[in-house]
């Protein structure tokens, strides 16, 4: 059984910074690739980063290109996802999914899903 298990979310201000941390159990990161999505009210679930078991092999939507870092910790089996400069379109319930496969947007290569987090950014 694998179980993935968000935290970090909360509200902040326009141009503040969040870290949003995923923390697996039943399976160890070290060789599967994990993604960061994001859903809003009435939008579709958005791809958001992913960081594959390679070093270095991370890649992002453009939208927030430059401000979002993802990261992981194999040793604590935890893979990150810190927010810089957020803006009032960041607002969403962000997931982490596991994939075994390599690094992709589509949401359904997932195989396993968290539950989210809430990120509210105000004006």
């Amino acid at each position: 059984q694998v179980q993935l298990v968000e935290s970090g979310g909360g509200l902040v201000q326009a141009g503040g910074s969040l870290r949003l941390s995923c923390v697996a159990s039943g399976r160890t990161l070290s060789r599967y690739t994990m993604g960061w999505f994001r859903q809003s009210p009435g939008k579709e679930r958005e791809f958001v980063a992913t960081i594959g078991w390679l070093p270095g092999i991370t890649y992002y939507a453009d939208s927030v290109k430059g401000r979002f870092t993802a990261s992981r910790d194999n040793a604590k089996n935890t893979v990150y996802l810190y927010m810089d400069n957020l803006k009032p379109e960041d607002t969403a319930v962000y997931y982490c999914a596991l994939s075994s496969g390599g690094t992709a947007r589509a949401a359904n290569v997932y195989d396993y899903w968290g539950q989210g987090t809430q990120v509210t950014v105000s004006s």
